[in-house]
């Protein structure tokens, strides 16, 4: 190069030659140092979780782990309780806050349909005193209707609308903290549904209904069920989000052999995995090596074990810290950085609610609606309170479905409240039996129904029928008619009809056996109490006949006409009318039969009957105050009050001590022997005891009086889908003994 040297030393233009030639150089080493990095910045991670109930609970250990390796998620896409814990994840909670969540949550009550007991109208708690089989035919039109699922998804559906309130102004999912997507089924066409825009707890209860275990959802004129039944693992859904990897949780019930298939869980169970079985596998055959596939540990864990959910989470995070490839996914620029959902933070949102919106398609009126609604105009929302209130509307009976949803508007904020008619018809046939036998040849039964039209008019007018026949024969029919959208105010005529046996005893031996026939009409005039009682106000006319049944025939047998002023007060807040544990019952009742009704002789009887439940873990007490008057020279055999029996003065037969006045207080001990269930399959078995103190007595001179005793009885009680089952030993000062089978209650 000429003109390279001069005098020994390097021309200048030499020198920045070789210097361009390093600094290039050092440049291209640089860039190959950095590549990875930058290739591991812009690589967008999705996140794929499948269905699997219970078992899904350890999607939430795999965020929990997520989140402490940094790894950052770019889309979610789920499907069942995938769809559950992926919306929650990317509506912008954080896993330890779904955990604590999946932890608290109540699955009992909200995998089933029924309100908390507390939230349902008083008429709907009093039907539950009636008939106890749990199960009810339902009418429309005369036509009896099965229904499309074992539940309704009620419960499952507030919850979710309770914990993604602060979403219902996004429609649509790409533009939630981290975009997501649900699937679901088109249970007509065997379509697969995805959901990338709409109300979001809606989409995700879609995706979640199991056929057969709930309802089929109707969105947008289709009916949806669980996405599982086409799409367990959504890879490819998951892929169309723009993602460059995936990582994929798998959480699908092993097969089960033939001697672990042992109960309708494990079939229902054993079905769900036969069905998802191919469609899963084809997504995981579609995952690349830059892909990672996580398979928890879960053994034999059920779907319906919510109960284990602490162990799936467990499982759920070590299948994620064991693998050797998750490492590939962290973010190492935040290597340093404490771990936590690197999406947006959720807003915190409580609108003021400035109008209130019902779309009704049931039989009652609008204005129905509204009246049970409770939030005020122009506060914020009281989401507690609107969860009650939807406990009360959906306890009417007249709804297969109520939610909510809160419309924002520029300025305003609008609590919109959808009710969904019945479609299987609001008309219902319950049936009760009763069946008692004391082991000594003493034995009742009884065998009733209950007819309720309901939604009779737009305020909610209702015709109940009852019909019993066995040992004690029952005809009633009442028409309730609110007076108010409210049903704070009623009036009610009825019918009613009764024959039952009443023991006549002497000097406190039995001499004579009538059986006792009343029947007559009625007019009630009421105020509800909020959920928890009413107050009667009636006049009624009877006429009625004792006629020996054992004893005697020379003895004498009598007609008789009876004209009453009644006055009754009930009250009830028991959490369960079979085995409570909770809240409180009264009852008192006057009546004053009174000649210028048209009554043969005036007489007078009060009756009150109060409980009070208590609860500490699995152990429950009851402790009750029963008593009973009646003043005037009405005869024994016309105007007694029957006990006897378990809880009753045990060791009497049921039924087996009658008389005109009774003191009894009692203290009823009963512990819950087997854990509680999570699906409304299970039957609850109990182990209790109770011990009474009181006395039956008339107030003839030569009349029955037991004299003041105690008596008690140890019991073996199981709640099943007929009603209670008692098994009891009871036995009292007198020396009476019995043993006691007691299946279900009528009235």
């Amino acid at each position: 190069m000429s003109g390279v040297v001069y005098n020994g030393y390097l021309t200048p233009l030499f020198i920045a030659y070789r210097a361009n030639i390093m600094f290039k150089r050092l440049l291209l080493l640089l860039l190959i140092i950095l590549i990875p990095y930058a290739n591991a910045e812009e690589l967008r991670t999705g996140l794929v979780l499948s269905g699997g109930g219970a078992r899904g609970l350890a999607h939430i250990g795999v965020l929990k782990q997520l989140e402490e390796m940094n790894v950052p998620i770019h889309a979610i896409a789920g499907t069942s309780m995938g769809a559950v814990i992926g919306g929650l994840y990317a509506a912008g909670y954080t896993a330890d806050e779904i955990e604590k969540i999946a932890l608290e949550l109540d699955w009992q009550n909200t995998l089933s349909d029924s309100p908390l007991r507390e939230d349902i109208p008083f008429r709907r708690k009093q039907d539950d005193r009636d008939f106890l089989v749990k199960q009810r035919l339902s009418f429309d039109r005369g036509r009896l209707n099965l229904p499309l699922g074992l539940l309704q998804g009620q419960n499952l559906g507030l919850a979710l609308e309770a914990l993604l309130v602060h979403t219902n102004d996004i429609d649509n999912f790409d533009h939630l903290p981290i975009p997501f997507r649900a699937v679901a089924t088109d249970i007509a066409s065997g379509e697969a549904v995805i959901f990338d825009h709409g109300h979001l707890p809606l989409a995700i209860r879609a995706s979640i209904a199991l056929p057969g275990f709930f309802a089929p959802v109707n969105v947008d004129g289709r009916m949806l069920v669980d996405g599982v039944l086409v799409k367990n693992l959504p890879v490819d859904i998951a892929r169309s989000m723009g993602v460059d990897r995936v990582i994929v949780v798998d959480t699908g019930t092993p097969l089960k052999s033939a001697e672990q298939l042992t109960s309708i869980i494990d079939i229902m169970d054993q079905t769900t995995s036969l069905l998802t079985r191919t469609n899963t596998q084809e997504q995981i055959d579609t995952l690349g090596p830059d892909d990672l596939l996580l398979q928890p540990e879960l053994g034999t864990m059920a779907f319906s074990s919510f109960d284990q959910a602490d162990a799936a989470i467990l499982a759920g995070a070590a299948s994620l810290s064991e693998s050797p490839q998750g490492q590939a996914f962290a973010d190492r620029s935040l290597r340093d950085k404490p771990g936590g959902n690197l999406a947006r933070i959720r807003p915190l949102r409580q609108p003021i609610i400035s109008s209130i919106a019902v779309e009704n398609s049931g039989k009652v009126s609008d204005k129905v609606v509204r009246s049970m609604l409770r939030q005020p105009l122009g506060e914020p929302l009281n989401l507690a309170r609107l969860e009650e209130d939807m406990g009360t509307i959906y306890g009417t009976d007249y709804f297969s479905r109520v939610s909510y949803e809160i419309i924002h508007g520029e300025e305003t904020n609008t609590l919109l409240v959808r009710t969904s008619g019945r479609e299987t018809g609001t008309d219902y046939l319950r049936l009760g039996l009763n069946l008692v036998d004391d082991f000594k040849g003493g034995s009742q039964f009884n065998i009733g129904a209950s007819f309720r039209v309901n939604g009779v008019n737009p305020l909610g007018a209702e015709w109940l029928t009852r019909l019993q026949v066995g040992e004690n024969q029952v005809f009633y029919s009442e028409f309730y008619q609110p007076l108010d959208f409210g049903s704070r105010y009623f009036v009610a005529p009825f019918i009613d009809a009764e024959s039952r046996n009443v023991e006549v005893i002497v000097d406190n031996d039995p001499i004579v056996d009538y059986r006792q026939t009343r029947y007559g009409t009625g007019f009630n005039l009421g105020r509800q109490i909020a959920n928890n009682g009413e107050v009667r106000f009636g006049l009624s006319r009877y006429k009625g006949e004792s006629r020996v049944r054992v004893g005697d025939p020379q003895l004498p047998s009598f007609n008789f006409e009876e004209a009453f002023y009644t006055l009754q007060i009930d009250r009830d807040t028991l959490d369960n009318v079979n085995f409570p544990r909770s809240g409180d019952e009264a009852r008192l009742v006057w009546r004053q039969s009174e000649p210028d009704l048209g009554a043969d002789e005036r007489y007078e009887q009060v009756e009150l009957r109060a409980n009070k439940a208590l609860s500490k873990g699995a152990n429950s007490f009851q402790l009750g105050i029963f008593g009973g008057r009646t003043d005037g020279g009405v005869g024994v055999a016309q105007s007694s009050f029957l006990l006897g029996g378990p809880g009753q003065f045990s060791g009497f037969r049921q039924n087996g001590l009658a008389g005109q006045n009774y003191n009894l207080g009692r203290v009823v001990y009963y512990r819950r022997l087997n854990p509680g269930n999570y699906v409304p399959v299970g039957i609850p078995v109990y182990l209790g005891t109770s011990f009474e103190y009181g006395r039956v007595y008339n107030k003839e001179d030569n009349g029955f009086d037991s004299g003041y005793m105690t008596a008690g009885s140890l019991l073996l009680g199981l709640d099943t889908f007929l009603g209670p089952l008692f098994f009891g030993l009871g036995a009292n000062q007198e020396g009476e003994r019995a043993l006691y089978m007691k299946l279900g209650q009528t009235f």
